[in-house]
């Protein structure tokens, strides 16, 4: 098996891609070899385009091709609010559903006392900066609603605070087109407690 060390390392470091596994790394990587010239080269390729000139914005912490990403550049999204995410992921899904027409601020993570991860590792003094740089007049907290996701909510807003900006969450509760009865308990309880007149 010496002839397949290469091919062994590349399935180990698919393996340790999220929800790859090593079975499903192995079939990725023998799918991508029997299609070499339309998939594995042009995969390859771009990777290492991309491992080459992606960068983190100097200002939000998006991905991008320049220091400044085209969201903070856009003068259309300077509508004086900031929609605060944990990561990267969490922009490019408000961005997919074009809800929000603002700029980002990109935490970084959240608290997590258990992963060694305090204040000191988040974007929070830069996100403080921002709100005077760009006249801020609402800071949104768009965190996942888990225990860190609310924590880290909960210790930005009290950071925030003495700036004066306005400060929104999120709202909790049923999804849209959710049955009560397939609804666990926190659910349940959030959508209650954040109930709006009709």
């Amino acid at each position: 098996m010496d002839g397949t060390r290469d091919i062994e390392a590349l399935i180990d470091l698919m393996a340790r891609l999220p929800g790859l596994g090593p079975r499903s790394a192995r079939r990725a990587v023998l799918h991508l070899i029997k299609k070499r010239d339309s998939r594995l080269l042009p995969l390859a390729q771009l990777m290492d385009e991309v491992g080459r000139t992606i960068r983190t914005c100097l200002n939000c912490a998006n991905l991008s091709t320049g220091d400044i990403c085209p969201i903070c550049l856009s003068e259309k999204r300077a509508n004086g609010q900031i929609c605060v995410v944990e990561d990267v992921a969490d922009l490019w899904a408000m961005e997919r559903a074009q809800v929000f027409q603002g700029r980002y601020h990109v935490l970084g993570g959240t608290l997590s006392p258990l992963d060694d991860i305090g204040p000191d590792d988040l974007h929070i003094p830069k996100l403080r900066d921002r709100i005077a740089a760009e006249n801020i007049r609402e800071v949104i907290l768009a965190l996942n609603a888990t225990v860190d996701g609310q924590t880290t909510a909960h210790y930005v807003a009290q950071e925030l605070a003495p700036t004066g900006v306005g400060l929104s969450g999120l709202a909790q509760g049923m999804p849209v087109g959710g049955e009560l009865d397939y609804m666990d308990d926190g659910t349940l309880r959030a959508a209650l407690s954040s109930r709006k007149p009709y």
